[in-house]
């Protein structure tokens, strides 16, 4: 089975949490022999073709001249990417996987050009991330999702909230959308042996404080002003606590003047981008990760700190309360509710066993549940079902066999131009 797959983002590119399931998604698939073709947006020091594990990557570059807005920009991208994915496509591409709308275009362009299934992969919706359509943009946007879902033979999500999601914004019928969670590998967030971590702690918290850790774009809709607001209530209970909040975005100024203003800034260590190698010793310093997100499709965050042996105090949104089973592999918290937070967050600060069997429990569940390894046996599955119903149907005559039929004909039997040439005389 060979797939070609598309996707705006692809490490070492990181903008959100697509890149990384894409290349733990494909990785998974190679390692049960399917071939996977990654075509994705060029980053700074990535070759522009490179084997990374087995995943064929090809990567195009952006838009050029300078587009003069976002969706101008997307455009482009998809005509670079078609300008790659075409010649992949006709060497015998068996269906094309979608992930989310920035590559709608050029995965509908493949389909119909080529004849052969498409699945996508609906990450989150322009609906959900902004509670509601507010302007001409985001009900563009919206439009492109539910586009790209009607023409996609099967539609993956990765938690029943999203699946619930996309039935009630967009109609999708129950038999279109399958439920394929997320997963994660603990090796990913492994740390260096005889790393000293306690002097990695020492620059982030001192020995006696509980670290509380954060990591995510700093937007809106991760919640982390209901962090800071909860902050405050836990510091009115617990002095020797310390929040370390590492991302970036929009909302930066905006909550380091929410932490001001609440007289709790010594307390909170803005740490910014930090790099994969640092990410992972803060998850491996910290005493409890916090994920207080006010829409989460499915909460890959959450993931992380269990695998990372953290116990997690989550908002009981979207998927990550399928993630998490409250007191059991970890806390979850009323949405956009500092003093459920709060609460939370100091009971686990109070009971070091309960910590403890969390973090067991949550670490059992990374390796039974959301193994990539399993998730992407499921998804071969679905591939499997596509392909079968797709060779049962009259898109399979004309198809990629068609293709190569014509191609070999054109071979042996070279068209004849001489139609075409003007007669001698004639100017």
């Amino acid at each position: 089975m060979r797939v070609l797959m598309l996707s705006w983002e692809y490490p070492p590119r990181i903008v959100g949490g697509i890149a990384r399931h894409v290349e733990d998604l494909s990785k998974a698939l190679v390692r049960q022999g399917v071939h996977v073709d990654v075509v994705t947006c060029a980053a700074d020091g990535a070759d522009k073709a490179q084997d990374d594990a087995g995943v064929k990557v090809f990567r195009v570059p952006f838009g050029s001249p300078p587009p003069p807005d976002f969706v101008t920009w997307v455009m482009q991208m998809n005509l670079n990417l078609l300008e790659r994915a075409v010649p992949l496509a006709a060497e015998g591409a068996d269906l094309v996987h979608a992930h989310d709308w920035l590559v709608a275009y050029a995965a509908k362009t493949l389909k119909h050009a080529f004849r052969i299934p498409l699945i996508a992969t609906i990450h989150a919706t322009e609906y959900g991330r902004n509670w509601g359509l507010h302007n001409d943009l985001q009900r563009y946007i919206s439009s492109v999702e539910w586009w790209l879902g009607f023409e996609s033979w099967q539609v993956i999500c990765c938690s029943e909230y999203m699946r619930g999601e996309l039935s009630w914004v967009f109609q999708f019928p129950a038999d279109k959308m399958r439920v394929i969670p997320n997963g994660v590998d603990p090796g990913r967030f492994a740390v260096a042996e005889g790393d000293d971590l306690a002097g990695f702690r020492s620059r982030w918290a001192a020995p006696d404080e509980k670290m509380i850790f954060f990591i995510g774009r700093l937007v809106h809709e991760k919640g982390t002003h209901v962090l800071i607001e909860a902050f405050a209530k836990v510091l009115a209970y617990n002095d020797k606590a310390k929040l370390v909040i590492a991302g970036k975005g929009p909302a930066d100024s905006h909550l380091r003047h929410l932490a001001g203003s609440l007289g709790i800034q010594h307390r909170i260590y803005f740490a910014g981008f930090v790099d994969d190698a640092t990410r992972n010793r803060l998850y491996r310093c910290a005493d409890i990760a916090v994920v207080p997100s006010l829409y989460e499709p499915f909460g890959i965050t959450a993931l992380e700190a269990m695998a990372c042996r953290v116990p997690v105090v989550v908002s009981d949104t979207g998927g990550l309360g399928e993630v998490v089973r409250h007191g059991i592999t970890g806390m979850k918290a009323y949405v956009s509710n500092p003093g459920s937070l709060a609460d939370n967050i100091l009971t686990l600060l109070g009971d070091d066993s309960l910590r403890e069997r969390l973090q067991t429990a949550a670490y059992r569940e990374i390796r039974e549940r959301f193994n990539w390894d399993k998730i992407a046996d499921t998804t071969r599955a679905v591939y499997e079902d596509v392909l079968a119903a797709y060779r049962a149907s009259p898109w399979a005559v004309a198809g990629p066999r068609w293709f190569a039929t014509r191609a070999q004909a054109a071979a042996e039997a070279p068209p004849d131009y001489s139609r075409y040439l003007v007669p001698e005389g004639v100017h």
